[in-house]
């Protein structure tokens, strides 16, 4: 098979595994910087050109398309899918991962187990808001946020307000979500591949830290979850339409809530927490979906 993996940077280590992965299957493997894609979008014969090259002949492409280049990167992963090549995650459901409040309204009306959420845009609705999630202490996120930034744990309902009114003010768009105080700062992450979930991390934010991302100094270790768990996690991959990603999890008292949906999980923290082969994996489930053409999005919405 030909293969192509939109990365910025072939030097990542998700990005040399899954070339490494695929090219001791006998696989072609390229790399290409999505930035650096340009196309011609035409009826008849849409092309993506990459460095003076028009790129023909790939079976699939594998998208690593990092949070703050979605717009254009899905933009180039749909323009491949036009051309026919098989998406192992496809443009739509990537980009509606990425939208953290679409995504927890999908996953809300499939019933799936979620922190209590407020989302507002006027200053005076602030009282309320807080009240419907629980009152402080709470959770304010940045919607564009990612790995932990743009995330603050108000302590008081004093503080709460003040952080609320400050993002307001810079015209941010932010969701308050309840604290789960149970979870002490860990959280599980599920990667799921398919229809399955094939490893497991309990990730631990450092001491004083209620983040619990290994970017942000936190620790992973090997877990075992419960079915509830598992069955929570795929739930929430085909909800999204996503074939790879990684699912975030948190042990509440009323079972397992998913904090979120990452179409690009990393495989280092992962492969060096639970000993598996993750990119072999990713590689063999492209072999056996990769058809021409095979581009109908699971999930709706």
């Amino acid at each position: 098979m030909k293969i192509a993996i939109l990365s910025r940077n072939p030097n990542l280590y998700s990005t040399r595994r899954l070339v490494e992965a695929a090219e001791s299957r006998g696989h072609e493997v390229h790399v290409i910087d999505v930035l650096r894609c340009y196309m011609n979008i035409t009826s008849m014969k849409p092309e993506v050109h990459y460095k003076g090259q028009n790129l023909t002949g790939f079976d699939a492409v594998i998208p690593r398309i990092g949070a703050s280049v979605t717009f254009y990167g899905t933009a180039v992963l749909r323009q491949f899918e036009m051309m026919h090549v098989y998406p192992v995650n496809e443009s739509v459901a990537i980009s509606r991962s990425r939208d953290k409040l679409r995504a927890l309204q999908l996953l809300s009306r499939k019933g799936l187990g979620l922190p209590v959420t407020g989302f507002a845009h006027r200053p005076d609705d602030v009282d309320d808001l807080i009240k419907m999630v629980g009152g402080a202490p709470l959770v304010i996120k940045l919607l564009e946020g990612t790995q932990g930034i743009g995330v603050v744990l108000a302590e008081t309902k004093a503080a709460a307000e003040s952080v609320i009114e400050a993002f307001m003010g810079m015209k941010a768009n932010i969701l308050v979500q309840e604290f789960i105080k149970e979870a002490g700062g860990a959280d599980i992450r599920c990667l799921v591949v398919g229809d399955k979930v094939v490893a497991a991390m309990k990730r631990q934010g450092k001491e004083g830290e209620f983040r619990s991302n290994i970017h942000r100094g936190g620790t992973a270790n090997l877990i075992r979850i419960t079915p509830e768990e598992r069955s929570t996690a795929v739930r929430a991959a085909r909800t999204m339409g996503l074939n790879v990603c990684g699912v975030d999890l948190l042990r509440s008292n009323h079972g397992p809530v998913v904090m979120e949906v990452n179409s690009s999980p990393g495989l280092q923290g992962i492969e060096g927490a639970t000993g598996k082969d993750i990119a072999s994996m990713i590689i063999d489930f492209t072999e056996k979906n990769a058809k021409s053409g095979k581009t109908k999005t699971r999930g709706r919405g």
